[in-house]
């Protein structure tokens, strides 16, 4: 690690999608009132994140990463924290149970606020508006004064993310995750599918087992990875002044952790060589991701390994996939075989989500679940051609019984996107879909 480098250094380079701010003076009070606020979390357990991911790059562990495209400022209830996590700890559990690793689990949660576009404009109902981009940043209401950035809004994304990752730390430590509420979790509406039923099952397999353990004498209370779980935090390190602002140097090391999230990671849009970005990523000491498109070149790639990991330490990072399905199987296996070569021990994990968006013939993006699927497959096939560990699978979901993504077991249609199409960017997998997705992925660990 560079010890000259500073959390402002990113300065110095060209920055995408970075917002228009209006008002530089409101900006600079903002961001240093962020940079005098608590930690959204630790060094400490930033670096217990790295050791769990350590072991998913060692291919003793596999990495579940999962929550909402981008987090909403009126969406936010207990309720919506409480059924995103139990979909989370569902899909852990039959990944788990059915696969036999351990799972990490890592949230797009409390602070997934910020989205890259690909315009700085677009048209809203014949009207040509500033784009939105987050909550973080602007409003989603089409009108020009609620689509000005307006930087204060970081502010209450500080505070809805603490709110968030306090109550997450309630749930996952405070009995909600005991192992022996895995019928709980099972929410009405995944219930009454066939995947609910299934999962129903394998709860129940885990009861007996738990009872087996309990006559047997073995004191399961006191075993207390059966009563809670380790639960991390994610989001894409998109706004760099608000990252800067949260960036704090560790009390017992003397090195500099992004205290917004146990990870962060750096996009599709933004990962090139020399960018603002590597440059903020690779001074900070929290594990890092980057996402890689069918577009990443074998230099390309190797450049942002040298970037971020040029110590080649286990589980600093993750290479996030996006290839789509029709791309994946030409596209990501030279770059497999090019990083094993170079010596990065990097968790590889799959966005079977980003690279399969298309517009419907009504105008709503959405993803059809087969397409994910295939990419899926793609993915631990071309991990099993180049002897690589197939590390994980990074998927945009919600807790809510939404009609966003086409297919699944409920075999949504086009004409259902109108039903219950809430995300206020890209379309997420609803609880069932989730579910279902979680028994395959379980299937292809299986088979080796």
């Amino acid at each position: 690690m560079d010890r000259s480098w500073t959390p402002s250094r990113w300065r110095d380079l060209p920055a995408e999608q970075q917002p228009d701010w209006p008002d530089p003076h409101v900006l600079e009070q903002t961001l240093k009132s962020l940079s005098s606020l608590p930690p959204l979390v630790f060094a400490g357990e930033a670096r217990s994140l790295q050791r769990a991911l350590a072991e998913v790059a060692a291919g003793e562990a596999f990495l579940l990463q999962a929550g909402d495209c981008a987090e909403s400022f009126h969406d936010f209830t207990a309720d919506s924290i409480r059924d995103k996590l139990k979909v989370i700890l569902q899909m852990a559990v039959v990944l788990t149970y059915g696969a036999g690793v351990p799972v990490v689990k890592l949230g797009r949660i409390a602070g997934q606020f910020a989205k890259p576009r690909s315009a700085a404009t677009e048209l809203v109902d014949g009207r040509l508006l500033p784009s939105f981009r987050g909550h973080v940043i602007n409003d989603d209401e089409p009108t020009e004064a609620a689509r000005t950035p307006d930087p204060t809004r970081m502010l209450r994304a500080y505070h809805q993310s603490a709110s968030t990752l306090n109550l997450l730390r309630a749930f996952t430590k405070g009995g909600f995750a005991d192992l022996s509420q895995v019928h709980m979790w099972n929410q009405q509406f995944v219930a009454g599918s066939p995947g609910g039923q299934h999962y129903d099952a394998l709860a129940a397999e885990i009861e007996r087992a738990l009872r087996f353990m309990r006559a047997c004498g073995i004191d399961l209370g006191g075993e207390h990875t059966l009563h809670q779980v380790d639960f991390w935090t994610s989001h894409e390190a998109l706004i760099l002044g608000y990252e800067e602002a949260m960036t704090r140097r560790d009390s017992l090391t003397n090195d500099w952790y992004d205290t917004s999230a146990h990870l962060v990671w750096v996009g599709e849009r933004t990962r090139q060589p020399g960018s603002a970005h590597l440059e903020f990523l690779s001074g900070i000491s929290n594990p890092i991701a980057a996402k890689v498109g069918p577009t990443a070149t074998v230099d390309e790639v190797l450049a942002i390994c040298s970037a971020l990991d040029p110590d080649h330490v286990p589980g600093r990072l993750t290479l996030i996939s996006r290839m789509g399905s029709g791309k994946v199987a030409g596209a990501l296996p030279p770059l497999l075989r090019a990083v094993r070569a170079a010596g990065h021990p990097v968790v590889w994990a799959c966005d079977p989500m980003h690279g399969n968006t298309f517009t419907s013939p009504g105008g709503r993006k959405t993803r059809h679940f087969d397409h994910v699927l295939t990419e899926i497959s793609g993915f631990f096939a071309a991990c099993r051609q180049t002897g690589t560990w197939p590390g994980g699978v990074h998927v945009e979901l919600t807790g809510d019984s939404v009609t966003e993504c086409l297919g699944g077991a409920e075999e949504i249609v086009e004409d259902d996107l109108e039903l219950r199409y809430t995300t206020t960017c890209d379309p997420r997998l609803n609880g069932r879909q989730s579910l279902d997705l979680a028994y395959r992925v379980a299937e292809l660990l299986r088979a080796g």
